[in-house]
């Protein structure tokens, strides 16, 4: 289903299902990748054919040598791939001490032999959203340096109920404008199946509940 691109590296593919079951679908995933040498961003995407269940996205978590799991970003359907920034964690003085100690009784095979997990979940968007949220407001404390899959482009200022209101417009528009069917009567109006409204909405819902400023961004998407 995932796939991770590590630069400089060979593109993982050993997935592993971690709560696999007989006759039953996963929905927890690792890779599991040497730290050295050493990395500062991943790549990671949905190989091509996949679709995750509706009001799902991908949820993405990393845990280095001796730390806990830690929430880096999401997949969903509409954003299948992700380029996220995954520095290790910083080492104190102590743990500098310790490893050099290490290094000199045992060279460096322990070291080398230290490996990362990444973690994909899926899971409940309304269950990825807060975290997104949480790691957006991160990144903004961090002068602006994003480990979110997003990349996010900066909001205009005085975005107007007006304006918001013909973004929403065309979005539906463009989206329902290839469902139009010619009327049969010969009056020449265009008619759109409800159902096609109904797709539009579930869609639009969707992309709003996992990016709620994208209304408010230069290019939001033409089709939603």
């Amino acid at each position: 289903m995932f796939s991770v691109i590590i630069p400089g590296r060979p593109c993982l593919t050993d997935i592993v299902a971690v709560d696999a079951q007989p006759g039953g679908q996963a929905t927890k995933f690792a890779f599991n990748f040497p730290l050295a040498p050493s990395f500062s961003e991943i790549v990671v995407f949905c190989l091509p054919g996949t679709v995750l269940p509706q009001d799902t996205a991908a949820a993405i978590y990393i845990q280095y040598p001796g730390s806990e799991f830690r929430f880096i970003g999401a997949l969903a359907n509409e954003k299948p791939s992700s380029v996220i920034k995954a520095r290790p964690p910083r080492r104190t003085e102590a743990e500098d001490e310790d490893q050099m100690l290490d290094e000199g009784n045992s060279g460096n095979a322990a070291n080398n032999s230290a490996a990362v997990t990444l973690g994909i979940s899926i899971e409940p968007v309304q269950v990825v959203a807060p975290q997104l949220a949480t790691l957006e407001q991160e990144r903004g404390e961090n002068n602006g340096k994003s480990t979110d899959l997003v990349r996010q482009t900066p909001q205009q200022k005085g975005i107007t109920t007006k304006v918001l209101a013909q973004r929403i417009i065309g979005n539906a528009f463009n989206f329902l404008a290839s469902f139009a069917e010619s009327d049969s009567s010969g009056r020449g109006q265009e008619l759109v199946p409800m159902k096609a409204f109904q797709d539009w909405w579930t869609k639009f819902e969707r992309r709003i509940t996992v990016d709620p400023t994208f209304l408010e961004k230069e290019d939001p998407g033409a089709s939603g």
